[in-house]
């Protein structure tokens, strides 16, 4: 909202300066200094409105001792993150960018989820909280959502061309040995005027191309490009051709360079994929945001370590986001250029404030637990965020810690089922899962476990990084 009443008076009045305000960097810069201030101050807020309320956490019986003294801590603290992510966001975020509308829905979506069961806890005196199945609905229903929106909105689509709908050229390599640079907008073609894009049935043959250039309205000068013969094919294809409707479906794969898998090929009974392809990439996406935000909502057993972790993940995604967003750095680093992402860094960056800020309050020891409307929400953003950039085959790597933490459970579960149903009696490979539990009960306190978690995921990030060169 900011970012679109900043660029209306720069544009309106052309004030000296307020052209900071387009650059993503500055207003990612501007996100996370408000999210650190609204969760510093409105943390202290909420913590002693959930004391005055009573809202205090219920220590399950199969946790660790050291945990009893935990009962009665403040939960519900994830509507401090919720806040600090979004109030930003709404605030420097180009709101008509489709991206940054599918992340903010689903960051309410997965909250809402969260805040019900903590709800359920606190209010019912239900330590279980909101039964599981009603949970998997609700993270199915966001990834049937984010899925379908991935596959059937143009944005999604990749590259449009080099022509925008206001006639505005972004060049790539073709365009900008023909003559053409940044800020072009084009006004006509073999010396006529065309106030909307050209129909793509004669573009081919256009031997010229008519643009104004300039920064300052009013002060733009109207130049004629002209195309030889043998170029206007390509120069025409790089202004105009169509979007890949294969794009959703695709992505790129670690460690292999120019190579991508395209999801919809799965169905390889239809002819393209057609839209039995779609549903199974819709599938894929429904299972990593359930995975992802259940691996999270795992993680979140110890002070702080949720949080630590999702604020080095969000800045791994930050990364990307940019990288992504920017044609120059994703054709040097050969992954997909994917136009509009750039708008995520925003985002990205108001959840790292928002998980650093809460960690004022959320360190050891703990006077706020996010509960499962923080947790769910940061896995469930981190899975969206993953798979609109393209990322999701780095989750086992850039997300790594939520992964060892789920396949820990995961494993003892499996096998003291396994020893119970042959022996009689289950045993334990772990003394406790998740993961945290077992170093607790093994004699090392919170704050260095939490530690040197961080430092594994500060690891697995570095390493995430790069396999953008590993390749």
């Amino acid at each position: 909202m900011l970012y679109h009443l900043l660029h209306w008076l720069d544009v309106k009045y052309d004030i000296p300066g307020f052209g900071v305000f387009q650059y993503i960097t500055f207003r990612g810069a501007m996100a996370v200094i408000f999210s650190l201030i609204i969760s510093l101050i409105i943390g202290k807020s909420i913590i002693n409105l959930l004391r005055r309320k009573l809202i205090g956490e219920s220590i399950r019986d199969v946790g660790p001792d050291s945990h009893k003294s935990k009962a009665g801590t403040p939960t519900m603290g994830g509507l401090i993150i919720i806040a600090a992510i979004v109030v930003p966001t709404l605030l420097w975020a180009d709101l008509t960018n489709v991206y940054v509308l599918t992340i903010l829905v689903s960051t309410i979506w997965i909250g809402f989820i969260g805040f019900m069961d903590d709800y359920i806890k606190v209010f019912r005196k239900n330590k279980a909280g909101l039964k599981g199945k009603f949970k998997i609905v609700g993270q199915v229903g966001l990834g049937l959502l984010v899925g379908l929106v991935m596959v059937t909105h143009p944005d999604f689509k990749g590259e449009k061309g080099a022509l925008f709908p206001d006639n505005s050229i972004r060049p790539g390599e073709n365009l900008l040995e023909a003559g053409f640079v940044f800020g072009d907008r084009l006004i006509g073609m073999n010396g006529a005027d065309t106030l909307a894009i050209p129909s793509p049935e004669n573009y081919a043959s256009a031997a010229s191309y008519k643009v104004e250039r300039g920064k300052v309205p009013g002060h733009r000068k109207v130049l004629e490009v002209t195309i030889p013969a043998e170029n206007r094919e390509a120069v025409a294809l790089a202004m105009f051709e169509t979007q890949d409707q294969h794009f959703a479906t695709r992505t790129n794969i670690p460690f292999l360079k120019s190579f991508a898998i395209n999801y919809s090929k799965i169905a390889f009974w239809e002819e393209d994929g057609g839209w039995a392809g779609k549903i199974i990439y819709i599938l894929i996406v429904i299972f990593i945001v359930t995975a992802v935000s259940n691996a999270v909502n795992l993680t979140d057993g110890i002070d702080g370590l949720a949080a630590g972790t999702s604020a080095i993940t969000g800045v791994s995604l930050a990364i990307f986001c940019y990288v992504s967003g920017n044609i120059i750095f994703a054709d040097y680093l050969n992954i997909f250029y994917i136009p509009q992402s750039a708008e995520l860094v925003i985002f990205c960056a108001a959840l790292v404030g928002g998980c650093v800020g809460f960690l004022w309050y959320n360190s050891y020891p703990a006077q706020v637990f996010m509960g499962d409307t923080g947790s769910l929400a940061l896995g469930g953003v981190i899975a969206v965020l993953s798979l609109m950039v393209k990322k999701e085959l780095l989750i086992p790597i850039m997300c790594g810690v939520f992964m060892i933490e789920t396949l820990s459970v995961m494993i003892q579960v499996s096998y003291f089922k396994y020893t119970k149903r042959k022996t009689g009696e289950g045993k334990r490979i772990f003394k406790m899962a998740p993961l945290h539990h077992h170093f607790e009960l093994s004699g090392l306190h919170e704050s260095k476990i939490v530690t040197r978690f961080w430092i594994v995921a500060v690891m697995l990030a570095v390493l995430a990084f790069a396999t953008l060169k590993l390749r």
